[in-house]
């Protein structure tokens, strides 16, 4: 049995390997989309996070919001159709350090108010950008704690004045370890064949962190929490309306 008492740091996804097979790499970009559709909630990001910020904006004026690690960019995709449908004016940069992600996501249909750029958060802060709403989904546990500490600290420089910073991601549990890998033993051969998604899912997780965990080591203003359900969690920060 794996042990999940303990964080396994040094465990890697496969996903992360310069050499990995660009095929199977591409394959899982793309069931992001679906995974993702599951469990990472676009709609309540939305209405949390992004809407209640969108009083008095326009198409000139739009909330900005910035997606850390986008990966294939599907969030942003979900988040733009969302506000495409309800009228809310939002402007996405989606931002990835990994060249392979940025690449392949501009290989898919790109909505109006999406920016796709091959950068860091550090680059972000360099160049003075502000953003209404600074987010990522499932980027925390590929992060030792110093690279935690710099999008912590990133993130907070990055918020306009009423903004709110939410990083969405897994947490380590024997009841999410167990669930997944029965779930994808029954839908991996049927929707994700090919992909990284089934054995990288389970790396995911023994890389996560408990939110007592990152507790210990939030910077003040922070909090995190479960979100949902036992095997997810949120950390968050709202910057005052000064």
């Amino acid at each position: 049995m794996i042990d999940l008492r303990h964080r396994a740091p040094d465990a890697r996804e496969l996903m992360d390997d310069p050499q990995c097979d660009p095929e199977a790499l591409a394959l899982t970009y793309r069931h992001f989309a679906t995974l993702n559709a599951a469990v990472s909630d676009s709609a309540g990001i939305f209405a949390r996070d992004i809407a209640p910020r969108a009083a008095g904006r326009s198409s000139e004026n739009p909330v900005r919001v910035l997606d850390v690690g986008t990966g294939g960019a599907d969030l942003p995709r979900a988040l733009l159709a969302r506000a495409a449908r309800v009228g809310v004016p939002v402007e996405v940069v989606a931002i990835d350090p990994d060249s392979r992600a940025i690449s392949w996501a501009r290989t898919q249909p790109q909505p109006a108010g999406l920016e796709l750029r091959e950068a860091t958060t550090g680059d972000l802060v360099a160049e003075g950008e502000r953003f209404d709403v600074v987010l990522s989904n499932h980027v925390v546990h590929h992060l030792e704690a110093r690279e935690l500490g710099a999008l912590l600290a990133d993130s907070e420089a990055l918020l306009a004045p009423g903004g709110v910073a939410v990083h969405h991601d897994l947490a380590r549990s024997r009841l999410g370890y167990v669930g997944y890998d029965l779930g994808m033993r029954v839908m991996h051969p049927i929707l994700f064949r090919g992909s990284f998604l089934h054995v990288d899912g389970l790396i995911s997780i023994r890389r996560a962190h408990t939110p007592r965990e990152l507790a210990a080591g939030l910077p003040p203003g922070w909090s995190v929490r479960h979100y949902r359900v036992p095997w997810r969690l949120v950390i968050r920060y709202e910057r005052v309306n000064a």
